[in-house]
């Protein structure tokens, strides 16, 4: 049988109604984005996922409006893979997943809930991290507390950067 990261939670995202403008680029505007920013540098940055797909869901987005890798500058894109190293040793250090996905969805076809602004998604991995309630339930177990360990990580992002 083939491991399923299945998450039918994110359904009133992707099929809900969408805000006007990228929640990205206006992030001081946009509920739910700000609060949730853990860290800044000068081409990019990293915010927790509002709808995780597991505890501790993060994204790395450049701070420009951009759908395609290759609309990336060469710094832009080091920048953007600086940002998931640290990330990485961040939720390595912080909540010890024993694994990481890594990914992008460029363009709506690919499954980009947020088509026009390209982000890389890091999701930490458990074995064993799936279970029935999601299959069965239509709800999903959020193990940690989004709001506390989104203040551990910004405290461990301080730290590390």
């Amino acid at each position: 049988m083939t491991d399923m990261l299945y998450a039918p939670w994110r359904e009133e995202f992707i099929l809900g109604p969408k805000e006007e403008g990228c929640i990205f680029c206006q992030p001081g505007k946009r509920k739910g984005v700000r609060e949730f920013i853990l860290h800044k540098s000068r081409r990019a940055f990293v915010v927790m996922n509002r709808y995780p797909y597991n505890s501790g869901h993060l994204m790395v987005v450049p701070n420009r409006h951009l759908a395609q890798l290759e609309e990336l500058s060469s710094a832009e894109r080091n920048e953007l893979m600086s940002l998931v190293a640290l990330s990485s040793r961040v939720l390595n250090e912080t909540i010890k997943p024993e694994g990481l996905n890594l990914g992008m969805n460029l363009g709506r076809a690919a499954g980009a809930g947020i088509a026009g602004h390209l982000h890389i998604h890091l999701v930490p991995r458990w074995v064993g991290d799936t279970n029935f309630m999601p299959v069965l339930f239509d709800t999903r177990v959020v193990s940690v507390d989004t709001i506390k360990l989104c203040r551990k990580l910004k405290a461990a992002f301080r730290k590390s950067a």
